[in-house]
C-alpha cells in the first residue's frame, strides 16, 4: 500500500475494534474492525474481509473486500473483491469488480475524476424506500 502519511505508517482499525463516529485523515486508511460513521480521507481506503462500515466514505481510492452500507465517493479508482458487499449510492472515477462481488447500489462516473474534490457523503437514510 502506498502510504501518505508523513512518517510512512498508515492508520489502521484492527478487527477486534468497534468504532462509532465520524473519521477525518489526510494518509491512506486500513479498516479490518466496524466503523459506524463516515470516514474521509485524501489517501486509499482498504476494507479487510472482517471489514464493516456503515455510513459514508469518501476517498481518493478505495479497495474493498468487506462490507459497506452507505454511500461511496470515490475521485479515483474502487476497486471490488470477489468478497466484497457494497449497498448505497457509489460516485467513482472507475470501476474494477471481480468475479463474486455483491454490488447492490446505484452508481454513477465522476466525470470530472482525479479533478473532482474529495467530499463528504452523507451517511445512509435507512428510512427511505428500496427498490429493485
Amino acid at each position: 500500500m502506498k502510504n501518505n502519511d508523513v512518517n510512512g505508517q498508515y492508520s489502521r482499525i484492527e478487527n477486534s475494534t468497534n468504532i462509532k463516529g465520524d473519521i477525518i485523515s489526510e494518509g491512506d486508511f486500513r479498516i479490518d474492525g466496524k466503523l459506524q460513521g463516515s470516514i474521509k480521507t485524501n489517501g486509499k481506503i482498504v476494507i479487510g474481509k472482517e471489514g464493516f462500515i456503515k455510513g459514508g466514505v469518501s476517498c481518493r481510492n478505495a479497495d474493498v473486500e468487506g462490507k459497506i452500507k452507505g454511500n461511496l465517493f470515490v475521485s479515483e479508482s474502487l476497486n471490488l473483491r470477489s468478497t466484497s458487499n457494497i449497498e448505497g449510492e457509489v460516485i467513482i472515477g472507475k470501476l474494477i469488480v471481480e468475479s463474486g462481488a455483491t454490488f447492490n447500489a446505484s452508481c454513477s462516473m465522476n466525470k470530472e475524476g482525479s479533478k473532482a474534490e474529495i467530499q463528504l457523503v452523507s451517511k445512509l437514510d435507512e428510512s427511505r424506500e428500496k427498490t429493485a
